[in-house]
């Protein structure tokens, strides 16, 4: 029977694992495959076709989740060649194995521009040596040497997780229809957790495949980087949660992390709600100038705690550029060439502290 967490609806309490299947929806199969992180899973969908299959995303490049496509390629999905392998975005965790898949499948790849193109920079990136701009940048927002050789081996961990993306592209662009699994279903191109993130809008059967855009309990990363550091992606994240907002109500939800769910209206305004706690946890923060990194430990202390150090700074630098771009806050550039984050003079203090 379905649970229940609020006004969310779980179409199952327990997930499946490994190399099981479960039909969420007719024509669609739901695997979970192992990911080596504090996050420890990905959804991936395999939906049905007359003459085969369409994969939707393909794990991290381990040899446990290839070992799960082995069985599953050899088990259900043998009844019928792979058709499709498409892309919700270009994380390690939904494309590390795109490049083995295809090649193993002989299927073509599609996905959005930036989403197939971000993959090949960050794997040409883990090659080299960390860039001058990045420690440069890092040390702007004041992190220490012992912080930078940390985020480093982190970096070099995760890279190691993505393997060579396909070398060809069926381009998805926002507003496409395309056929996928029998049906017909709407690109919705968003940006915020990453650059051009794909979900896919069946209007007819009200099911949305969300990637990392919607998830049940957590919130997606919205992260800001040395390559673009005066980005604003929490601004076009909560666009794109308007976006969704306008699907029906009762529309079933397919997550990349958690569980399916119906409720996504409910889902749409805790997500808002959760990053408007957090911008006002910031601004309390700024009262003061501060590194970023000073507000990082204020912000997110269990991550960092945890060894999630370099997510948490760049999420914290993501919800700062949002503050200064509606005039919350001031950034501001010391004489060591340090950033400082401050409350701007004219900001209320009715803001409250996140949980």
């Amino acid at each position: 029977m379905p649970g229940a967490n609020g006004q969310l609806r779980y179409l199952y309490e327990s997930p499946t694992g490994g190399a099981d299947t479960i039909e969420i929806a007719p024509g669609i199969l739901w695997a979970r495959l192992p990911l080596p992180f504090r996050l420890n899973h990905v959804n991936v969908w395999l939906l049905r076709e007359a003459d085969g299959w369409t994969l939707i995303d393909t794990g991290a490049g381990t040899p446990q989740v290839r070992e799960v496509w082995e069985t599953l390629l050899g088990g259900v999905l043998s009844s019928g060649r792979i058709n499709r392998i498409v892309a919700t975005h270009g994380h390690t965790d939904h494309v590390g194995l795109a490049g083995w898949l295809v090649e193993r499948t002989d299927a073509p790849f599609a996905a959005t521009l930036v989403e197939w193109l971000s993959p090949q920079v960050r794997l040409a990136e883990s090659q080299a040596p960390m860039r001058a701009e990045t420690v440069r940048f890092m040390q702007g927002h004041g992190c220490d040497t012992q912080t930078i050789d940390a985020f480093r081996e982190d970096r070099r961990r995760t890279h190691a997780l993505l393997g060579e993306m396909p070398g060809a592209l069926e381009r998805l662009r926002d507003g496409d229809v395309i056929a996928l699994g029998g049906r017909q279903w709407r690109v919705m191109a968003c940006g915020g957790h990453a650059l051009e993130h794909a979900s896919f809008w069946c209007e007819t059967d009200r099911i949305l495949i969300a990637g990392d855009q919607v998830l049940s309990k957590i919130s997606p990363m919205i992260g800001v980087y040395w390559g673009e550091p005066l980005a604003d992606p929490l601004a076009d994240y909560l666009t794109s949660l308007e976006r969704f907002r306008a699907l029906p109500a009762d529309t079933l939800v397919l997550p990349s992390h958690g569980l399916p769910f119906k409720g996504l209206h409910t889902r749409v305004t805790q997500l808002a709600q959760h990053h408007e706690m957090r911008l006002d946890h910031l601004a309390r923060l700024m009262d003061a100038p501060a590194t970023t990194m000073a507000l990082t430990h204020g912000l997110f202390p269990k991550a960092v705690a945890e060894g999630q150090g370099r997510h948490a700074l760049s999420e914290t630098i993501a919800h700062a550029n949002y503050l200064v771009g509606r005039g919350r806050a001031v950034r501001e550039t010391d004489r060591d060439g340090r950033v400082l984050f401050r409350r701007a003079a004219d900001e209320g203090s009715e803001v409250v502290a996140a949980d």
